[in-house]
């Protein structure tokens, strides 16, 4: 969009300085994530919810529908970005809900990639790939003459993540990425505000990330699922009712019932790739001990210390 972003009125200060204990209970941040969406489904004219099947995007997901419906919104596409390494439960899962929910599900995918039926780990010379990756590839200094697909490296996850993300805006011209990332997860983050400018056009196609659950701690995320995403999406699930194990579902529900992703009663806290992510524990991660543990530690990418340069370049 040629005039973006003189169409807006937003205050890209708000939440600056601010932290999770600035919205003490689970009814003040879910009002100000309302708020955040209400005024993003009002402003941008082709809003995208990013959704990658994890607890932290769901929520956000949840919340769009919800103000969309409340407030006579259309509730926008939802982008889901496919690095080809995803467990194939969260394809399922993704799948699924998108049916179940009636959403226009987008697909963004590293368009070269993609087309030579790349795969994690297959070694491709550089020579070979397309004059956009080879861009990025010197705008990240890489001086290898061939790129191994792995989603997990600096470089992978620029080109499987970013740049089929980049690819996905310019082909949309969506204005407002919704972004289910929030200021407790990782230092690279704890800066971010809700409306958040991306507006360098040398880096990436200009937009905004709109980023409602900053405010939210993991144990946040688990308590609004449990009191409002689970009961509203499942007739059955009475409200407030916690799980202690996919065994532990009232009125003979399963997993696959409910809007949360079957890994997480695995074990899994975060869900990044199939071979990048471990499980934390074998309880179920809303069981487990989110005071002095790092809800992280089992992505691959995270502990390659490379979120600060990523985010430089346009990732989430």
């Amino acid at each position: 969009m040629t005039d973006f972003p003189d169409y807006l009125d937003l205050d890209y200060e708000d939440g600056a300085e601010r932290t999770a204990a600035d919205y003490p209970t689970l009814a003040r941040k879910v009002e100000k994530a309302a708020e955040v969406t209400r005024t993003a489904l009002g402003q941008y004219r082709k809003p995208a919810v990013m959704w990658t099947g994890g607890k932290d995007s769901t929520l956000v997901l949840y919340v769009v529908r919800e103000v969309a419906r409340e407030s006579g919104f259309d509730v926008p596409p939802v982008v889901f970005i496919d690095h080809f390494e995803h467990f194939d439960e969260t394809i399922a899962f993704v799948e699924r809900w998108a049916d179940r929910w009636d959403l226009d599900l987008v697909y963004a995918r590293n368009t070269d990639l993609a087309e030579r039926g790349a795969g994690p780990g297959d070694e491709i010379p550089v020579a070979e790939l397309s004059e956009t990756n080879r861009r990025e590839l010197e705008r990240l200094e890489y001086g290898e003459g061939s790129l191994v697909v792995d989603a997990d490296t600096f470089v992978g996850n620029h080109l499987l993540k970013t740049v089929a993300l980049n690819e996905l805006l310019e082909a949309h011209g969506f204005d407002g990425i919704f972004s289910g990332i929030r200021w407790d997860e990782q230092d690279a983050r704890a800066d971010e505000t809700f409306f958040s400018p991306r507006h360098d056009s040398e880096k990436y196609p200009p937009h905004d990330r709109v980023q409602p659950i900053l405010q939210f701690e993991e144990a946040d995320v688990w308590e609004a699922f449990w009191q409002f995403v689970v009961p509203d999406a499942v007739e059955r699930y009475p409200a407030g009712f916690v799980p202690e194990s996919s065994a532990d579902l009232p009125d003979d529900l399963s997993p696959d019932d409910l809007p949360v992703s079957p890994k997480y009663f695995e074990g899994f806290r975060s869900l990044g790739t199939a071979s990048g992510s471990a499980k934390s524990a074998d309880e179920p991660a809303w069981m487990q001990d989110m005071e002095t543990t790092t809800e992280r530690e089992g992505r691959a990418q995270d502990k390659e210390n490379i979120m600060e340069r990523l985010r430089d370049l346009g990732y989430m």
